[in-house]
């Protein structure tokens, strides 16, 4: 019989089996993650995903892991980012999970925060199409983050819980819910590519640079952890906000993160923890999947800033063009 990992109160009795054994992964992974190369080479290279991502070892291992502990708990579809199609556990299941089993993987050799991304949505008779629909079909959603205490951050759709993993126990334990701080100064965007972005991301970036004599009248401290995990996580705690657009290189025009495995769950959670989810310009769980793996411009974070990003999309193009000392829409 399968330990108890997560207390059955506050999770919803239908989903508390496959939360249970996600869990049950999630212990196995922090401890595979705490032990870094004594657990063996999890970061070596051993091939790449359907989208020429390249794959870690413990990628494989903790995909494999997850789809195995599916079994038995109602999960009828199981979509990973590490497949190139959907499976499925059980035919009588009403349950779809959809799962980015190990998130950053590429920080695995630097002792960096990494996890685990997933969502749970009905199951309907075709695998595929269940996966191919916006975000309001979503029952739960959240992420496990692998760092110097293992956290699971969770929504039901009636707000934000928050899990600690007791290593002793060998259990996660329920802390204090989670929202977003209304107030923030941070942004966490990858600046190497600024040359390649749209002129609105490219003046949103230059006002917070411009600190408190710009036009947000601010100074502004700039993270980028590359997990979205990490990244997704700090602004739980901190708030602030997270830019992934599209950009001019071949292969970059909707950005990098998949919406199924990434942005959608991160999505809904943020939007139960009070922030806000966009494209740049639309919400992300309006957004309808044209394949199992497609890809999404990604903002959020704190209501307001993501807000702003939106508006800098609306402005005139004298504006966007502008330096920021003659942006005179944004003046503090």
């Amino acid at each position: 019989m399968q330990e108890i990992r997560i207390p059955r109160g506050g999770v919803p009795a239908p989903l508390w089996q496959v939360m249970n054994a996600l869990c049950d992964v999630a212990v196995g992974l922090s401890d595979a993650v705490g032990r870094g190369p004594l657990a063996g080479q999890l970061a070596a290279n051993i091939g790449h995903n359907t989208d020429g991502d390249q794959q870690k070892a413990l990628d494989v291992l903790a995909d494999d892991a997850f789809a195995h502990a599916m079994q038995g708990t109602g999960v009828r579809w199981y979509a990973s980012e590490e497949r190139e199609t959907v499976n499925e556990i059980d035919v009588n299941g009403a349950l779809a999970l959809a799962i980015d089993p190990l998130d950053g993987s590429s920080n695995i050799n630097c002792n960096v925060s990494i996890g685990t991304i997933f969502s749970i949505q009905p199951a309907l008779d075709d695998g595929t199409e269940t996966f191919l629909r916006d975000g309001s079909h979503l029952l739960a959603s959240g992420y496990f983050i692998y760092g110097p205490h293992t956290a699971l951050v969770v929504t039901f759709g009636d707000g934000v819980r928050q899990y600690i993993l007791d290593r002793v126990e060998g259990a996660f334990v329920e802390t204090e819910t989670t929202m977003i701080p209304p107030e923030a100064s941070e942004f966490a965007i990858n600046a190497s590519n600024y040359r390649h972005w749209a002129k609105p991301v490219r003046a949103y970036i230059d006002d917070c640079l411009a600190g408190s004599e710009g036009p947000r009248g601010k100074n502004f401290n700039m993270r980028w952890v590359a997990s979205l995990v990490a990244e997704t996580h700090r602004i739980m705690c901190r708030g602030g906000i997270f830019l992934y657009p599209g950009d001019e290189r071949k292969g970059y025009e909707n950005g990098r993160l998949r919406l199924v495995y990434e942005c959608a769950p991160i999505a809904f959670l943020v939007e139960q923890a009070g922030g806000k989810a966009t494209t740049g310009t639309a919400r992300v769980l309006s957004q309808i999947p044209t394949s199992l793996h497609a890809r999404t411009p990604m903002v959020f974070g704190t209501a307001d800033k993501v807000d702003r990003v939106s508006t800098y999309h609306d402005l005139p193009e004298t504006e966007v063009s502008a330096l920021f000392g003659n942006r005179g829409l944004f003046r503090a």
